[in-house]
């Protein structure tokens, strides 16, 4: 979104809790960076200082009390753009259900945000979008992993209603055409594609673009939405979390019931769910993905940095620290170092790390599915399978932050250092901050693996950087 702004002529703030999460997008120095939170009305004044319209695109989804914390936020961001005289808000949320339809928790939280910002003071647009196809949707990711994974499948009942789905280039369109909105437009617009489809209609399609033979797709009345949203998350990278409130979601029908925002928006007719497709395949196959779902994280997300002083957790911390020395220049090194994970790998005994995930899973955390934006760079604050990227100091230093379901917090760094003969020293450190007795026991159950685990990966990553080198 900030981007295309910017390629628009508009002069941009981001606000985000933590600026540092925003310093390796390419677009960084083409905007300023505050740091500020929704949850936090007195660090939003001088965020809100000048601005003219404010994009209101934030969801919490995935956080017990999501439904709480948008309320708030919406509320507080309200109050703020009204007190700095802002001159509009825009806000995507979701579709408004069917008269008579008991809307979901998710569709639910979307339209009571809209009304705080509808009431809010400022003249706002709020654009109800259905489905969004588009690479780095939690949406498309649920659609594309269902129908490449699962060549037969049995689909409940809600897979048969409509939706209009919608691709992301068009909902930037009418995104950044809704600053230049006339004052008087106050109100929601639905924003649909070009095409009305069924959920199995749109697997049956997507698996054509694709290139993948035809899909089975048995409708039963048996699978309830708490089932279905446990199966999406079991086959696709989508954790339950997220999987539930949109599966929930899909019981509702979603189809534009106007198309105003067109009309006062003129510009290219929607693009089709096939083309829709297509360039976000497309975005994928060349790793050109610019966000993921994945990337955004909670407000109380672990976003506290690695502490220097281990009396900060009480005088409890673990480590496991290991060196090697590796035959090959420390750019080599650190090549390898910043590809790990996602389909590359972690070096390292696969079947446990595939194990962990998997139990992760099981425990309602995000598992190792969540891969990696791009195979060879990485940036701060991004997802990295379980992990989140912390720190990057290029050329030297990785520093991730576990998010799986453990009872403390957990870090492991990955540093690269020349040795002054031509090649390099590989260090490796994992950090535990236990949390109770069970982040205790939870040290020394897992304490046996990590000689297999740990000792394999810095010796395989020593390994790969070698090979790349003498290779």
């Amino acid at each position: 979104m900030a981007p295309r702004l910017v390629e628009a002529g508009h002069q941009v703030r981001c606000l985000s809790r933590s600026a540092a999460r925003l310093r390796d997008v390419p677009w960084a120095d083409q905007v300023e960076i505050v740091e500020a939170d929704l949850g936090d009305p007195a660090s939003l004044r001088p965020a809100f200082d000048g601005i003219d319209v404010a994009y209101f695109l934030v969801h919490s989804l995935g956080q017990p009390d999501f439904e709480h914390r948008d309320r708030e936020a919406a509320a507080n961001f309200a109050t703020a753009a009204r007190a700095a005289g802002v001159r509009r808000i825009v806000y995507l949320g979701g579709p408004e259900p069917p008269p008579g339809d008991r809307p979901s928790a998710h569709l639910r939280s979307r339209a009571e945000v809209a009304r705080i910002l509808l009431a809010g003071g400022v003249p706002t647009a709020v654009l109800r979008a259905p489905v969004i196809i588009g690479s780095g949707s939690a949406s498309f990711e649920m659609l594309r992993y269902l129908t490449e994974r699962l060549p037969a499948m049995i689909t409940p009942r809600w897979a048969e209603n409509l939706i209009q789905p919608i691709a992301v280039r068009d909902v930037l369109r009418y995104l950044i055409g809704a600053a230049g909105l006339p004052p008087e437009v106050h109100r929601g617009f639905d924003i649909g594609g070009a095409d009305v489809l069924s959920y199995a209609d749109m697997m049956r399609r997507y698996a054509r673009v694709a290139g993948l033979p035809r899909r089975i797709i048995l409708p039963t009345r048996v699978l309830s939405p708490w089932l279905s949203a446990h199966w999406v998350g079991l086959i696709t990278p989508v954790p339950n979390a997220i999987a539930r409130p949109l599966v929930a979601s899909l019981i509702h029908e979603a189809i534009a019931r106007e198309n105003d925002l067109a009309v006062l928006l003129p510009g290219p007719p929607p693009l089709g769910f096939d083309d829709a497709v297509r360039l976000a395949l497309g975005k994928i196959r060349d790793a050109n993905v610019e966000t993921r779902w994945s990337n955004a994280s909670g407000r109380d997300a672990a976003a506290e940095p690695l502490p220097s002083d281990p009396a900060w957790s009480g005088g409890s911390v673990y480590l496991d620290e290991r060196s090697r020395e590796v035959h090959a220049p420390a750019d080599r090194l650190w090549r390898v170092i910043e590809g790990v994970g996602g389909e590359n790998g972690w070096y390292s005994f696969p079947l446990a790390w595939s194990v962990r995930g998997w139990l992760d899973r099981l425990a309602g955390g995000v598992g190792l599915r969540r891969g990696r934006r791009d195979r060879q760079r990485l940036r701060v604050g991004e997802a990295l399978d379980w992990w989140r990227v912390e720190e990057i100091e290029p050329g030297r230093l990785l520093r991730l932050r576990a998010e799986m379901r453990v009872p403390g917090r957990a870090w492991l760094e990955m540093c690269a250092e020349p040795d002054g003969d031509g090649g390099s020293v590989y260090r490796q450190r994992a950090v535990f901050l236990p949390r109770g007795l069970a982040g205790h026991l939870y040290w020394a159950s897992v304490w046996p693996f990590h000689g297999i685990v740990f000792s394999g990966m810095a010796r395989n990553i020593a390994r790969g950087a070698e090979a790349s080198f003498t290779g």
